[in-house]
């Protein structure tokens, strides 16, 4: 590489750093280009996208259907805010409602907008149909969750990073182990006030780590007991990527095959965001039966950009994708074979103790302390070898690559991943 050339991403970062809040530590690469499952750095280096802007982009870089939607949308109405109806918003949340298997939507644009806008409902639900009193409902979380960033979700998050010196927080949260019916069972019978369970079916930046088997399924169930909403976070693990629609898999008419024999488990608040536009655009949405999006009424949540006539074109074309290029099905049979081999590499392995996860939500354990750098060097390696993925928590590294991806990229994959890994062992 020429000294012009390196120029070229020392230039891009050199700027990122003067002008932008430094809230990111993005692995050194700088990008330009993107397709399928490939991207492209500004010196024309082609990698293969392991983290696929952390699931958003499950149908691939630059789906053409994708974009051509969003193309001839932009050209005719970008935006009306919801002061008036425009022609495309009713179509949206009726093709996803009934994709989901759900009477309603309400459209937003981020994941944490919609996370935020599912503990609004749940809190509205508790106090005008659940009858607890005003201002003293409580919903249960897991630790080490992570639903995003903003100050409402910081206040029940246990990561010093994203909480620190961002108080005061705000109140109603009780945090309980994750994967742990116990603690919920308990927490359930010993306060009548709680309004709602939140809980990621696999928690991803946590580090991927998949509950036991019946969980969600026994999770929801207590959940009706103590008429509690179970609310599904599925803005990363949503849209095929686990392998099935909705790691929930409950009543999504999902049409893998594979998923046969796999417990419902139907939320009561489903919260999508990422994938459901195929990275192209923000896009995210709660959906709900009517006895709980009925208590939302006007005036009392809104967004001047959710559900805007660009965002529902994108949508409907990112979910007909999914369903027309059977992405849940691909991601399944992708999963078992990446574990199987990445298995096979640590039976003899020194430096990867592990591989866990569903479909091609994947990560893979370094055999090293959390607060060493040896998984972001692996990391800086992979780059090298023409392979993208960042580390969480320090010794874990996530993998999860745009769904389309053939049966041959991924062997391609693997073997850059273990080759690199070999550079490693001790």
């Amino acid at each position: 590489m020429s000294v012009t050339q390196q120029s070229l991403s020392q230039q891009a970062i050199d700027l990122e750093n003067e002008y932008g809040a430094h809230n990111y530590h993005p692995l050194p690469v700088v990008l330009q280009r993107g397709e399928g499952v490939h991207v492209w750095d500004v010196e024309g280096k082609k990698y293969y996208d392991f983290l696929s802007a952390y699931s958003a982009v499950n149908q691939g870089h630059c789906h053409p259907k994708i974009v051509n939607a969003m193309h001839e949308q932009a050209k005719t109405l970008s935006l009306t805010s919801r002061a008036f109806y425009n022609d495309i918003l009713g179509k949206y949340e009726k093709y996803a409602s009934e994709y989901f298997n759900f009477d309603k939507l309400l459209p937003m644009n981020t994941g944490a907008e919609a996370v935020e806008t599912a503990l609004k409902i749940c809190r509205r639900w508790a106090y005008e149909v659940k009858g607890i009193p005003e201002n003293e409902a409580d919903i249960v979380v897991c630790e080490n969750n992570f639903h995003g960033r903003t100050t409402t979700i910081i206040s029940f998050s246990n990561d010093p990073v994203a909480r620190d010196n961002f108080g005061p927080y705000t109140k109603g949260f009780i945090k309980i182990e994750y994967d742990n019916l116990s603690a919920l069972e308990k927490t359930l019978e010993n306060n009548k006030n709680i309004a709602g369970f939140l809980v990621e079916p696999i928690q991803g930046e946590a580090g991927v780590y998949v509950p036991s088997e019946g969980y969600l399924e026994k999770a929801k169930a207590l959940c009706e007991k103590h008429n509690v909403l179970f609310i599904a976070d599925e803005v990363q693990t949503g849209i095929a990527r686990t392998g099935r629609l909705l790691a929930t898999c409950g009543n999504c008419n999902c049409e893998n095959k594979d998923c046969s024999g796999t417990p419902e488990v139907k939320p009561d608040i489903l919260i999508l965001g990422k994938a459901l536009s195929g990275g192209a655009y923000p896009v995210s949405a709660v959906l709900a039966n009517d006895p709980i999006m009925k208590v939302i009424t006007p005036g009392s949540h809104g967004s001047t950009f959710g559900g805007n006539p660009i965002a529902a074109a994108v949508a409907m074309a990112a979910l007909e994708v999914v369903r027309e290029e059977r992405l849940a099905e691909n991601a399944f049979a992708l999963g078992e074979l990446f574990r199987e081999k990445m298995n096979d590499y640590i039976e003899t392995s020194t430096i990867c103790k592990l591989v866990r996860g569903k479909g091609l939500l994947n990560a893979i354990v370094i055999n090293d302390s959390e607060d060493s750098d040896t998984a972001w060097n692996i990391c800086l390696r992979l780059r090298d070898n023409g392979l993208l993925a960042k580390p969480t928590h320090g010794n874990i590294i996530r993998f999860a690559p745009p769904l389309v991806m053939t049966e041959a990229q991924l062997l391609a994959c693997v073997s850059i991943i273990t080759e690199t890994l070999k550079e490693f062992e001790k």
